[in-house]
């Protein structure tokens, strides 16, 4: 018998077409079964919630101090944002109303747009970096991680960040107090009926 009839159909030439190791059944039915079916299936069971390699100690989602970073960068940046088109909007009001136009009119439009956009992006970077403070500081204080914690940050924001008078820092806790509500409705809905006893 010739040597290249003899290797078969290999790629290589190291085994033979015939060779009854390349015949391994894949089912149980048979005494020989191939070793890539000898396995648990149980380790084939998704679960509902993903699994991660966490450091020893840590939680299994961001805490608070770890989303404050993203928090406040994200409030500078959407703060920025609003500014910048309210500082255009009012450039472009006044520059018109001012006839001016040319180079200057482009500079004060351009002065209205950075003045609003920091202003407002400043604003908002301190109000974010306030409530991820308080949130933090009740988290840790309180040992958990929840809406609780969320809804008394927010109102503390809104009382330290509203200092002209007494009425109007209680306005602020208010305003401050309602949006983490509404938050807090929107984004734990199922949660928040199993803590009132709700079923449907």
């Amino acid at each position: 018998m010739d040597r290249t009839q003899d290797r078969g159909s290999s790629l290589f030439g190291l085994m033979s077409s015939t060779d009854p190791a390349r015949n391994v059944p894949v089912t149980s039915s048979s005494s020989v079964l191939s070793p890539y079916m000898n396995f648990d299936p149980s380790y084939l069971t998704i679960d509902a919630e993903p699994q991660y390699i966490m450091p020893e100690g840590a939680g299994q989602r961001r805490g608070r101090f770890e989303m404050a970073f993203s928090q406040i960068g994200g409030s500078v940046c959407v703060g920025a944002g609003i500014g910048g088109m309210t500082g255009l909007y009012n450039g472009l009001r006044d520059t018109k109303a001012a006839q001016l136009v040319g180079p200057v009119r482009r500079t004060q439009i351009i002065n209205f747009v950075t003045k609003n956009g920091a202003s407002s992006a400043q604003t908002l970077g301190i109000i974010a970096l306030m409530y991820s403070i308080f949130g933090t500081a009740v988290s840790k204080a309180r040992g958990a991680d929840d809406e609780l914690n969320t809804l008394g940050a927010a109102t503390a924001t809104g009382l330290f960040k509203s200092t002209a008078g007494f009425k109007k820092c209680l306005r602020g806790g208010a305003i401050g107090f309602g949006l983490a509500a509404v938050y807090c409705i929107c984004t734990s809905k199922d949660r928040i009926k199993r803590i009132v006893g709700l079923s449907y």
